[in-house]
């Protein structure tokens, strides 16, 4: 069972959706306690850092997830559920401290000498280059596969040792990260056709094997 956090993203239904299509029960959750039988964590996320951030907290589970990682449970963010994995975000001049589980800020897509007037946000298709090959999340997925970003800014690790992924975008960044069992993407899996399928398939039979070795 898969515990997909509501803290009223808009596209929860469409991240659920593709969850269950990749094999997961799904349950979405709004409380800590709604946590319990959970084998792994989705936060979706679309919108601003700190409107995350500041729900999550109202609803207490900010300490609830800080926790499920702390213990290197399977966990996915998505988007802003990437990006609030990390200590602070510099969107609308964010006041709102992260998850802190990464260090490193979130910084905003800025022109380049190659690409003077680039487009933001990147609303687009655009290509990963794996980074750890052997991450699971990309097990059956090739280098240089094509997957769907919708974001202004991305985060900006202090350790380059937790990149999964890069692509370039004007710059080149961290488009997903992976210690442990915590992995989070930049791009959007459940709008990434049979690319991004495949990656939350990765995910579920993680977070089931998981569990099967916790008992």
């Amino acid at each position: 069972m898969i515990a997909l956090l509501d803290y009223d993203s808009g596209n929860i239904r469409s991240v659920e959706k593709a969850l269950r299509k990749a094999g997961a029960e799904v349950v979405r959750t709004r409380t800590p306690e709604a946590l319990a039988g959970a084998q792994g964590i989705v936060l979706p996320g679309v919108g601003a850092f700190d409107d995350c951030i500041q729900a999550m907290e109202r609803q207490g589970l900010l300490n609830a997830v800080r926790a499920w990682i702390a213990a290197d449970r399977p966990f996915l963010g998505i988007c802003v559920g990437y990006q609030a994995l990390f200590d602070r975000s510099e969107e609308f001049n964010s006041c709102a401290a992260g998850l802190g589980t990464f260090q490193g800020p979130v910084v905003r897509f800025e022109p380049t000498v190659e690409m003077p007037h680039l487009k933001i946000p990147q609303i687009s298709w655009n290509q990963i280059h794996l980074r750890q090959p052997d991450c699971p999340l990309y097990r059956g997925i090739p280098e240089g596969s094509w997957f769907y970003f919708v974001h202004s800014f991305y985060p900006s690790p202090a350790d380059p040792k937790i990149v999964a992924t890069e692509t370039t975008y004007g710059p080149t960044f961290a488009s997903s990260v992976w210690r442990g069992n915590t992995f989070a993407t930049q791009f959007h899996p459940e709008k990434s056709q049979e690319n991004g399928l495949r990656l939350l398939a990765n995910f579920v039979e993680l977070a089931e094997a998981r569990s099967v070795v916790g008992r």
